[in-house]
């Protein structure tokens, strides 16, 4: 599926019910504001060989969240666009890596004020681990910085640092897909 063109059209974002199921469309600001819109958005987690956790700290420029920590990638599908190809669509946008596997890891429902934009994250969100092989080659419209982390460095990582409103819950919600993933040696 093509990217809209955004100078001639809006992003739009599809707009789900308590179950998942698509109820319409809004525009992606939009759907970010006060009180928010429940909306479908996915979040991915890739790890390294030795089960390290591929992070991204947000480009400074972006609208929403910059230049806070968060996980591989995250986003939003594209009306009628599958969660799994909008997931691996943006995994190589952000970051310039395909994942070397990548599967689904259920979905969670949740409302995240973000108190430093006053946006609103009310998404029902579906969440994809995976292992990534080749080194990242971050858009740095997207990306300002990477790191791949044990679960010690995270915890440091998050104490010292700010990270997105939203990736505690999509973490704790993907971690038994990380586990089988993983294994129980790498510790998530």
């Amino acid at each position: 599926m093509a990217a809209p063109d955004t100078a001639a059209e809006p992003i739009m974002l599809e707009l789900v019910d308590e179950d998942g199921r698509t109820i319409g469309t809004a525009e992606k600001l939009a759907a970010h504001q006060d009180p928010g819109q429940l909306h479908r958005a996915f979040s991915v987690f890739l790890f390294d060989e030795q089960g390290r956790l591929l992070l991204q700290r947000r480009a400074l420029g972006k609208y929403h969240s910059p230049g806070v920590w968060s996980n591989t990638a995250c986003g939003h599908p594209y009306p009628g666009e599958k969660p799994f190809a909008a997931a691996a669509r943006r995994t190589a946008e952000e970051l310039g890596v395909a994942p070397s596997l990548l599967g689904e890891a259920g979905t969670v429902r949740y409302n995240h004020p973000d108190p430093e934009s006053g946006l609103v994250e009310q998404e029902y969100n579906h969440l994809f681990v995976g292992l990534v092989r080749d080194t990242p080659e971050p858009d740095p419209e997207e990306v300002g910085e990477y790191a791949f982390v044990t679960p010690d460095d995270l915890v440091r990582r998050h104490a010292e640092a700010p990270f997105s409103v939203w990736f505690m819950t999509v973490l704790d919600a993907a971690r038994p897909a990380i586990r089988e993933l993983t294994g129980t040696t790498a510790g998530w």
